[in-house]
């Protein structure tokens, strides 16, 4: 048992500590996973060596008087109705929400590049000619447990507390013809889970995007572009009470012998949608053409080694810090068809030639997982 004295006595040092320090009350406070324990990422994540191929061309730069002369037009009708403070709306299309700004991408890239770094991310990727920022896995610090203990030693020892999970964010500022860009955050999700009975081992496995986080993060970039913190906070929950179609109707079909997607929706929802669904599952977007309804990516099929490995499960395997040097990117085309009122997705190979093998299957039965 312990002594009275001794218990008293940590609970003195454990008070002395939180007078010289101020408890974070934030719901988010993120770290990078580098500063903790380092997840290595996938290799059909890794970066691939630049392809001249899928290079675009580099935009002319808007001066202030093309700005101005843009930001006194009138605002292009969405479909789904845009709330606006200033120059920044936010619209809404099921669980899926999406900045609209009337500044050209070349004005927004370094404020929203200092904004993950605000936020305690290391950055993973930086592709401006693409518009797309990637963060590292980082662990939200404020899902700790706030008991006393935790509140007042953790903050001298907070090396040795950490979470079982690690979330990773892609942001895409895609340019439009009026001149604005729309400005997507997606989330990606991991967690450690026992993977014995016996609980003395651990892997790592992917959880569901949240798309709640997706817009805290939409509303703190909000800020950052210039609105107040009440104006950001009606803004969300605005957007909140319009509604919306929750889901998208999609069915898997074939498509000259290739496995493709039947997506009820115009072009420009399934054209975004889709951006959305590649972000959320973690392809890689090498380049992306919306006037011929092309996204580029990379994909890597497992290999027939891997599945007789040992009860690591994949993703195991994929956060190890052993290279998969077997293991080839391969790079392919995922097309969005118009079909009139509704849109077809198919999956094409580095040539444009629809594929019909086993890797094409999964990327679409990826993609119709989260498109549902």
């Amino acid at each position: 048992m312990q002594h009275p004295l001794a218990r008293a006595g940590v609970i003195g040092l454990a008070l002395a500590v939180s007078a010289c320090s101020v408890i974070q009350e934030d719901k988010i406070d993120y770290k990078s996973a580098q500063k903790a324990s380092t997840l290595e990422v996938p290799p059909d994540l890794t970066q691939l060596s630049k392809d001249t191929r899928y290079t675009t061309t580099q935009d002319k730069s808007v001066s202030a008087l093309a700005l101005q002369a843009g930001q006194a037009q009138v605002p292009t009708v969405e479909r789904s109705a845009p709330l606006q403070v200033g120059d920044v709306q936010i619209l809404r299309e099921g669980d899926k929400r999406w900045l609209l700004v009337n500044r050209p991408v070349e004005q927004l890239w370094e404020p929203t590049r200092e904004f993950w770094i605000d936020h305690g991310f290391n950055l993973e990727q930086e592709k401006p000619d693409l518009g797309i920022l990637e963060t590292d896995w980082a662990e939200n610090r404020a899902k700790l447990p706030q008991d006393v203990i935790r509140k007042t030693l953790g903050k001298v020892f907070d090396s040795l507390y950490s979470t079982s999970e690690r979330d990773k964010f892609r942001t895409r500022l895609e340019r439009r013809a009026d001149g604005k860009t729309e400005i997507f955050i997606t989330h990606r999700g991991m967690e450690e889970v026992y993977s014995s009975s016996q609980k003395d081992s651990t892997v790592w496995q992917p959880r569901g995007a949240d798309p709640e986080l997706e817009t805290e993060f939409l509303r703190r970039l909000m800020i950052k572009l210039g609105t107040s913190e009440e104006q950001s906070k009606a803004l969300i929950a605005s957007a909140a009470a319009q509604g919306g179609n929750t889901t998208s109707s999609v069915k898997i079909i074939t498509v000259a012998d290739a496995p493709a997607l039947a997506m009820q929706e115009p072009f420009d929802r399934a054209w975004r949608i889709v951006g959305v669904a590649l972000d959320r599952t973690g392809f890689t977007v090498e380049d992306r053409d919306r006037s011929k309804g092309l996204y580029y990516v990379r994909y890597v099929q497992a290999n027939k080694a891997e599945t007789t490995k040992e009860k690591q499960g994949w993703f195991a395997r994929k956060f190890s810090s052993k290279k998969q040097a077997e293991n080839t990117p391969h790079q392919y085309q995922i097309a969005v068809r118009s079909e009139g009122a509704s849109s077809q997705v198919l999956v094409l190979n580095a040539q444009g030639q629809p594929e019909t093998t086993k890797a094409a299957q999964n990327i679409v039965r990826v993609l119709a997982e989260d498109l549902k």
